[in-house]
């Protein structure tokens, strides 16, 4: 059982929205807000009390939980929140941030009394909309009961990686995963660009790798949406993935790691934003190898592969 009953989502954009919807779907009184009210008003539909300053969507939550463009952002809008944050509320940070940022956000939480929880998620627009992510969260024992309903409403499971929220054992487990997966997305546009370059048909690809260790399905859900121009709405848009990419390469350097793979896929995904593509999936980081946007490869229809 839980006293939790009203959680405060700030940000409602990919993540934000579909977590909120999750929220209320699970029977708990959901405020929301974002920068751009429009953003947030379609959650009425789903039961939500739409604020119009973060103090206002603040005021009276169990719950606050931020997902935010970056970690100043998150800390400009819980300043705003201050003057209705009530002592001891619980406070769970999904925004990917840095290292640093963490630091700031949890010194924050102390000054005003709320309980701090780094908990940033794994997954997409596809298994936020349908409650699956991957939460990773630290925090304190003792007044966890707050946050779990929360966790459970937006996820299928709960990773903890600590006691203490401030140390951002959570986040550095987000920036470890985030590494491979912006590697792996990045790898599937090269590699679709160079067959495009080659003249190779991309299907005989698939197929000669079809079955073995070098066969993902996260490499064909994201070449799908790059063959079959399923860019928009994104799953993940470049301009967040290209944030989250600095934020991976300042920690390797923070920590005396060269991380090169991880470099030159900041600089892709900053290219293809750069191209006009960063509202679109991170996939068309695909288009960051060329200087002109090529044609769509033609390719044979194919049987239906997993999702990732």
């Amino acid at each position: 059982m839980t006293d939790t009953r009203t959680v405060t989502v700030l940000g409602t954009g990919i993540m934000g929205a579909a977590m909120a919807r999750n929220l209320a779907r699970a029977g708990l009184g959901v405020r929301a807000w974002n920068r751009s009210r429009d953003k947030a008003e379609p959650l009425a539909a789903d039961g939500a009390h739409i604020a119009g300053t973060p103090a206002e969507a603040v005021e009276g939550a169990d719950v606050v939980l931020t997902m935010l463009y970056d970690g100043a952002a998150v800390l400009d809008v819980m300043r705003q929140a201050a003057p209705a944050l009530r002592p001891g509320t619980a406070w769970a940070q999904s925004t990917t941030a840095g290292l640093d940022s963490v630091a700031e956000l949890a010194a924050f939480a102390e000054e005003h009394g709320l309980v701090f929880y780094d908990a940033p998620v794994l997954g997409t627009r596809q298994p936020a909309e349908a409650g699956q992510l991957l939460v990773l969260a630290a925090g304190p024992s003792r007044g966890r009961e707050a946050v779990t309903p929360v966790f459970d409403a937006v996820g299928t499971r709960t990773v903890w990686t600590g006691e203490d929220g401030a140390a951002g054992t959570a986040t550095r487990l987000k920036l470890v995963a985030n590494s491979w997966v912006l590697a792996a997305t990045n790898a599937a546009g090269e590699a679709l660009a160079l067959a495009q370059a080659l003249g190779v048909d991309p299907q005989n690809f698939f197929d000669a790798i079809a079955g073995g260790p070098l066969d993902m399905g996260y490499l064909r859900v994201k070449s799908g949406l790059i063959l079959d121009d399923r860019l928009s709405p994104p799953q993940f848009a470049v301009a967040t993935a290209a944030k989250d990419a600095r934020l991976i390469v300042e920690a390797g350097e923070r920590h005396g790691v060269r991380l090169d793979v991880a470099a030159a896929g900041a600089q892709r995904l900053a290219r293809a934003a750069a191209q006009g593509h960063g509202d679109e999936d991170m996939a068309a980081a695909y288009f960051a190898s060329f200087d002109e946007r090529p044609e769509t490869p033609e390719v044979p229809e194919a049987p239906e592969t997993p999702s990732a």
